[in-house]
């Protein structure tokens, strides 16, 4: 078994299309296969290296690797059809040779013309064959002349091209809808039916997997291959990826791309499980199989044709699950970049990545990505007592009986730094012992001291947290902590400055 997975790069690689790199690889590596990688940049306009690097970074980020590529050695290369062109004018002049192509040198404006008057007389629009008869003495001449036509495939007339989609069963058209496509542009670069059929066939592609948006030119290709002398591969045509609003998922619907579903710091092996179940099943209940699993699993006859409907929520809850089961110094590795760019520290330093990973535990069970996690604990970094008390929710806390009170004897037992439960849980004894409050009336005035928020993690983890951080070194390049007995300090004074 030989597939591939062949992306144009003139953008970044959509979801959508990363299902179809990933149904390909699963069926290879659950088949003992081969998955090549091949490079489509035949549209120079749009086409970039730029591209071509992020798309290939984001698959290996997936884990999706490739037996045979652009940057790997195979027996069928160069895998860039820009590398290729002189294979496609072979098999061009094979075709010409053979009278199953021809040269036409309809103009862009004939041919808009064309297609309007088609659609005008409720006509689907498709080539009018104008230059399909002409004399060989004509085309001579006006090659000669130095006009720059295209070539076409002559598509039969009345026949039906009918082939069994792995996904759908069969599908049949009839020639009389297809029209003679374009092979070669008058530039000399192959269009898309043409080199896909010459690639799939020297590669030796066994099972070609792809979006239901290639039905249509499916057709198109068998005759191709026929005319060639090439056997076909199966076809196999997945369902698109759709939004909430079950429409093709798109930028209004948020992220889009691999990258971007990275950069908001989701795990590869979350978005893999996720995508893998979009339209597929693996046969039983379970939803979190890793890769290796998912390839055992994996089966054509169990993708569904009925589009997928792509559900952030659902995403979420499974990238919770891995963020869970990660190793947390790759954890701490994986979220330091949102430390950097929050500011909270300067460089990736060991004593900070040590630091960062002892506030893991205060935020990966309430956080759905790597990015949130700065924020969960922004309140150890960024610690305002005047800003805080001015805040409706602080104040209403200020406001509860006994709650000044509460401030005002935490500034008075915080005598050092509290770096371990034991130490916090004794400072709140004392207090609850001079003030007689507990519960909520005790804990609520003390978070409001010492996070400046009225919510957040566990006290008993949070405030050994704060101190940890404030007696770091300069060295440790950590944004400075003020400590807890300094905003315990702080605290009480914006409060009485409010009175």
């Amino acid at each position: 078994m030989r597939v591939r997975f062949a992306p144009s790069p003139t953008g970044q690689l959509h979801v959508g299309n990363a299902r179809t790199a990933l149904f390909n690889w699963l069926l290879a590596h659950g088949k003992d296969g081969t998955f090549i990688l091949r490079i489509e940049d035949t549209d120079v306009e749009r086409s970039t290296r730029e591209s071509e690097v992020s798309i290939l970074d984001d698959l290996r980020w997936l884990g999706l690797d490739w037996d045979e590529g652009p940057d790997v050695e195979g027996p069928n290369g160069p895998y860039r059809q820009s590398e290729r062109l002189h294979l496609y004018a072979s098999y061009a002049n094979e075709l010409l040779a053979g009278r199953h192509a021809y040269y036409c040198f309809c103009s862009p404006q004939k041919l808009d013309a064309d297609r309007r008057d088609a659609l005008a007389n409720g006509r689907p629009p498709r080539y009018a064959g104008t230059c399909r008869e002409l004399s060989p003495d004509e085309v001579r001449t006006r090659l000669e002349e130095g006009e720059h036509p295209v070539i076409r495939f002559k598509v039969p007339a009345g026949v039906d091209v009918t082939f069994n989609d792995l996904v759908r069963g069969d599908v049949t058209f009839s020639s009389e809808v297809i029209g003679d496509p374009v092979l070669v542009r008058s530039d000399g670069h192959p269009a898309y039916n043409f080199a896909v059929v010459v690639d799939d066939a020297l590669m030796e592609i066994t099972h070609v997997i792809r979006g239901e948006d290639h039905i249509s030119n499916t057709p198109r290709q068998l005759l191709l291959y026929e005319a060639l002398g090439f056997q076909p591969p199966q076809f196999a045509h997945l369902s698109l990826v759709m939004g909430p609003d079950h429409t093709p998922l798109s930028k209004r619907h948020g992220a889009t791309s691999v990258a971007e579903f990275r950069e908001r710091g989701y795990l590869p092996e979350a978005l893999v499980n996720y995508l893998a179940l979009i339209g597929w099943s693996p046969g039983s209940d379970e939803e979190l199989l890793p890769i290796g699993e998912l390839a055992r699993r994996f089966e054509l006859e169990n993708v569904g044709h009925s589009a997928g409907v792509f559900d952030p929520e659902k995403l979420a809850w499974m990238n919770r699950h891995y963020m869970k089961a990660a190793a947390p110094a790759r954890l701490t590795a994986e979220a330091s970049r949102y430390f950097l760019k929050a500011g909270f520290i300067e460089q990736r330093t060991e004593a900070a990545m040590e630091y960062l990973a002892s506030l893991l535990p205060l935020t990966v069970a309430s956080v759905d990505r790597l990015d949130e996690i700065p924020d969960r604990v922004r309140f150890i970094f960024a610690f305002d007592a005047a800003h805080a008390v001015a805040r409706h929710d602080v104040a209403a806390v200020l406001e509860e009986p006994g709650a000044r009170d509460v401030i005002i004897a935490l500034a008075s037992e915080i005598t050092g730094p509290l770096l371990d439960r034991d130490a916090f849980r004794a400072v709140a004894a004392r207090v609850k012992e001079r003030t007689g409050l507990k519960g909520k009336s005790l804990f609520h005035p003390i978070r409001a001291a010492l996070t400046g928020e009225t919510g957040g993690p566990e006290l008993d983890l949070a405030v050994p947290a704060i101190d940890r951080g404030a007696a770091l070194s300069p060295a440790a390049k950590v944004a400075r902590i003020l400590s807890c007995r300094d905003r315990a300090a702080t605290f009480a004074a914006a409060v009485n400055s409010r009175k």
